[in-house]
């Protein structure tokens, strides 16, 4: 493809997006497809020689397109928000259209001190303390894997003695990057949670002091912010003075929920942040960049350099003493130009229309909660201050059996996926069956919200 050519179907790409984004809301939320059904449409070669740009497109549209989820669609309330905006899409395509390695200051100077700024710009959006320095990671999992392994190196215990703790609602990733960071599965401690899904404080001291008498060593605690399940919130406050007072690692997963406190009233989501080392949320859910963009903020940077840094001769340059090197800040050598995109979008809607949207989807949730209260057949199974719902049905034939109070949410939500109107799906919260509804999409209005409620109360069996 020349130059020419690009032009052109460049300028019709911009145009199908354009018109996917108008019309998304018109389309199937799920793809009507089979497992297998697609790839049997794919052939099962790549083709000898070069095909017309409007032969992929034109399959694109016939094969591809059909068989996605449309994550965008204002209705899509099942997972949090992989999120999107026209801003950060045109800057995708100059992150593309220049093809950076941004992986030091050196290979593209622009990009370092871009990240440098934005954020410094989102910590005080969010209201952190000075002392935290931030990078932009690919994801989550990957953020608390680099707290993890820099709590490992910064505390130097055997690591058949070396303790990891995390409440027994994290997200998956928790104990996935503890395992990969070579904490052995037995000491991984899972502490218990009170009745709203927050770790008990209580519960970890008193594991530490047990493991302390064992002769074990507390590397690492990962405290969550808003679970994945309920938007449970442990107590940083309590849980930050005990792993202050005993030198532990503290690490806030804040994934989702983090961004939330670019609005001033729910900076509560980080009460108590000043005592941890490391924490991350991401943007890519809840702040209208694509993903990825994991936002991931350190206290003692020097640990952080000292687990990552990577000198190798071929890489150093004359400037390495006076300037960043991201490299040197996680995991991969190589970096994508992420700072780009979050700049596009703090620009181009201002911290006000992005605290709006934040107020109106929490909005959204505390009237969908208020809405299944008022229902005696349905009821709310945990607080909704962050605009997830958990929810299920409970006619009056099953109440007291969980069992059967299972079996009919499942059924029903079965039912409400397949009307092609909204998508949502399920947790367990202390053996109960819940149903949940995330929002956090742009586009998602309060007719979208209400329209979901009226799916929901028609698909009882």
């Amino acid at each position: 493809m020349d130059l020419t050519a690009f032009r052109e179907h460049g300028h019709q790409l911009v145009d199908w997006i354009a018109d996917y984004l108008t019309t998304l809301e018109e389309r199937p939320i799920l793809p009507n497809v089979l497992p297998g059904e697609v790839r049997a449409r794919l052939p099962a070669s790549a083709p000898e020689g070069p095909e017309s740009f409007a032969a992929v497109m034109d399959d694109f549209q016939q094969i591809i397109v059909p068989g996605m989820t449309h994550w965008g669609h204002p209705r899509f309330f099942a997972y949090f928000p992989a999120n999107h905006s026209p801003p950060s899409i045109l800057a995708e395509i100059l992150i593309a259209g220049m093809g950076a390695q941004c992986m030091s200051w050196q290979t593209s100077p622009a990009a370092t001190e871009l990240e440098q700024t934005v954020m410094e710009w989102l910590r005080e959006l969010v209201g952190l303390p000075p002392s935290f320095t931030g990078v932009i990671q690919d994801y989550a999992s990957t953020s608390t894997l680099v707290a993890l392994i820099t709590a490992r190196d910064r505390a130097a215990a055997p690591m058949d003695r070396a303790v990891v703790y995390f409440s027994r609602e994290s997200h998956s990733s928790v104990g996935k990057g503890a395992r990969i960071a070579g904490f052995r599965p037995d000491l991984m401690r899972a502490i218990d949670t009170d009745d709203v899904y927050a770790m008990r404080a209580d519960l970890l001291e008193a594991q530490i002091a047990a493991d302390r008498k064992a002769g074990l060593v507390p590397v690492a605690v990962v405290a969550t912010s808003g679970t994945t399940s309920s938007t449970g919130v442990d107590p940083i406050r309590a849980i930050g003075a005990i792993t202050t007072r005993e030198g532990i690692w503290l690490h806030v997963d804040a994934a989702f929920a983090g961004s939330a406190a670019i609005v001033p009233e729910l900076r509560w989501v980080f009460d108590g942040i000043e005592a941890a080392d490391s924490l991350v949320f991401n943007p890519h859910k809840w702040l209208l960049v694509n993903h990825d963009c994991s936002a991931y903020y350190v206290k003692d940077k020097d640990a952080l350099l000292r687990s990552f840094s990577a000198s190798p001769e071929y890489l150093k340059t004359a400037h390495d003493a006076a300037v960043v090197n991201y490299r040197d800040w996680g995991i991969p050598l190589g970096r994508r130009f992420r700072a780009l995109k979050l700049w596009f979008v703090l620009r181009s809607y201002g911290a006000e229309r992005i605290r709006a949207m934040v107020r109106d989807h929490v909005r959204l949730g505390l009237d969908f909660a208020s809405w299944v209260d008022a229902d005696p057949e349905f009821e709310v199974l945990t607080p909704a201050p962050l605009a997830l719902v958990c929810f299920r049905w409970i006619p009056a034939r099953a109440r007291g059996n969980e069992a059967e109070l299972t079996r009919l949410n499942q059924a029903m939500l079965e039912r409400i996926n397949a009307s092609g109107k909204v998508y949502m799906t399920h947790t367990v919260l202390s053996g109960r069956y819940a149903i949940r509804l995330a929002l956090g999409h742009l586009a998602t209005t309060e007719a979208d919200v209400r329209e979901a409620w009226e799916v929901v109360r028609g698909a009882r069996g």
